[in-house]
């Protein structure tokens, strides 16, 4: 069908191509703008729907709190850096702006508009000094054939302020069908938000001014003249049609009202508003269990969980790895940025990953995969929860030497000082004060703690302080 092409690609490419091909015939096709796409008014949606102002406040003020925290790669190895210049950046931006309110705005933007913008304003040296944060609606990208984006254009009272590339990072989420703005969330939502609107709208005129009798029409049975017509239309408006709900007192059985309106509960209201709200949430991923009345502990816990996991520590990846990507080069290289990972983790699932490890792995490597401690150079050996016997010394493990009469009477009291402590805290599960080591070695302390995570009950403590006592003898 197309014969050029078997020719087009009879020589095949041996090396890769130095940058993309369609970049610039996608920049050079899509012509300056001045404006983003308005695809729907996200602040007026924002200041006016509930859901969606309940939505992103929960977002924005949770991700506002996690702190931010760079690295440098050494290898496959991530070296934290404390008080890094960018930390200390994002921690005071600019003169106006808090590092709280930076991020809280950032968010914002972005499940508003789908776009966030950061202008970097720095000095000679050549790094940021103060980042302020542009509203996008006020943003326009001035495409490039060659450098893709050639700047943005910043629109406030009639003027247009250029700004170059560099100037600018740009955060924006996944639009399918454009190539430099993000889709906000809200033109998503569009339908649940106008139909949720309109509800409340109608719920309002329904109990306003002038709307207190539903609708309804007067029938007047029985032929009239105009001028009775007129009356019977004058006193009726004058005495029923006022704002306060009042009962129509008829005379004389010609005259009759017939209700024609749809009441609330014909109309299903309550739950239809319900249908509305949960389709906004789940578009801006909040669990209903978080905002429902009827939710129980179990859910609402359940529902934070997802929430975190699904929802807010994606989104803080997204910041994060933009920031790594456009503002952390001005600082050297192999340097990374990365929020605290918030993620819960499962208590139960990690102490069944550990009684799964427990017989495999080495002391070294049960501390440096679980409890993330350095190696000692006693930890080759296997975890035990006994203490090797005395025909094990040739091994090098320091808890099979012979321990001096003195320090072993102090050794035993300790132990059965924390065997008491360690019964005590079966009764107070919610007790989380450590057991304070002065006595004992750092190898027998490792392993009255790795067999007293998997002690459950009264008998399995026992029998983890009666084989470190045995291998003390």
């Amino acid at each position: 069908m197309f014969p050029w092409l078997s020719h087009f690609f009879s020589k095949r490419r041996r090396q890769l191509r130095p940058r993309a091909p369609h970049l610039e015939s996608v920049a050079a096709s899509s012509r300056f703008q001045l404006g983003p796409p308005a695809e729907v008014n996200a602040a007026h949606a924002y200041q006016q729907s509930p859901w969606v102002y309940v939505a992103i406040n929960r977002i924005v003020e949770a991700g506002a709190l996690v702190p931010l925290r760079v690295f440098r790669l050494e290898g496959e190895k991530r070296v934290g850096i404390a008080n890094h210049p960018l930390e200390r950046l994002l921690s005071r931006p600019n003169p106006l702006t808090s590092g709280f309110e930076l991020l809280e705005q950032t968010i914002g933007s972005l499940e508003l508009q789908g776009n966030a913008y950061w202008f970097l304003a720095g000095d000679s040296s050549g790094k940021p000094r103060e980042i302020w944060l542009l509203r996008p609606d006020r943003v326009s990208i001035a495409p490039d054939a060659s450098r893709v984006v050639a700047g943005y254009v910043y629109e406030i009272d009639g003027q247009f302020i250029p700004l170059d590339a560099i100037e600018v990072v740009h955060f924006r989420r996944w639009h399918p069908s454009n190539d430099f703005y993000g889709l906000s969330p809200i033109a998503a939502a569009r339908g649940a938000v106008l139909s949720d609107r309109h509800m409340s709208d109608w719920n309002r005129n329904t109990f306003g001014q002038d709307q207190g009798v539903p609708a309804g029409v007067v029938n007047i049975r029985d032929f009239v003249s105009d001028g009775d017509y007129e009356r019977i239309k004058r006193e009726w408006r004058g005495q029923y049609g006022a704002g306060a709900r009042k009962t129509a007192f008829l005379r004389g059985g010609t005259v009759e009202w017939q209700h024609i309106g749809l009441s609330h509960t014909d109309l299903d209201f309550l739950q239809g508003r319900k249908a509305q709200r949960d389709e906004i949430l789940n578009i801006y991923g909040i669990p209903v269990g978080l905002v429902s009345e009827n939710a129980t502990e179990a859910n609402a816990k359940v529902a934070e969980r997802q929430f975190i996991e699904r929802t807010l520590y994606p989104k803080l990846v997204r910041l994060a790895q933009k920031i790594s990507q456009e503002l952390l080069p001005f600082y050297g290289k192999d340097l990374i940025a990365e929020f605290d990972d918030i993620r819960p983790t499962d208590t139960e699932a990690r102490l069944a990953e550990i009684r799964a490890a427990y017989p495999l792995l080495s002391i070294n490597e049960m501390r440096a995969e679980y409890f993330q401690l350095p190696p000692v150079p006693w930890g080759d050996g296997p975890v035990s929860p006994r203490l090797p016997r005395q025909d094990d010394a040739g091994r090098g493990d320091p808890s099979s030497r012979p321990i001096p009469a003195d320090h072993k009477s102090a050794i035993e009291t300790e132990l059965a000082q924390w065997e008491r402590f360690a019964l005590n805290r079966l009764d107070k599960p919610k007790q989380t004060r450590p057991f304070e080591v002065t006595a004992l070695p750092d190898e027998l302390a490792f392993e009255v703690s790795a067999g007293l995570m998997f002690a459950g009950d009264r008998d399995s403590v026992k029998s983890v302080f009666a084989g470190v006592k045995a291998g003390l003898n």
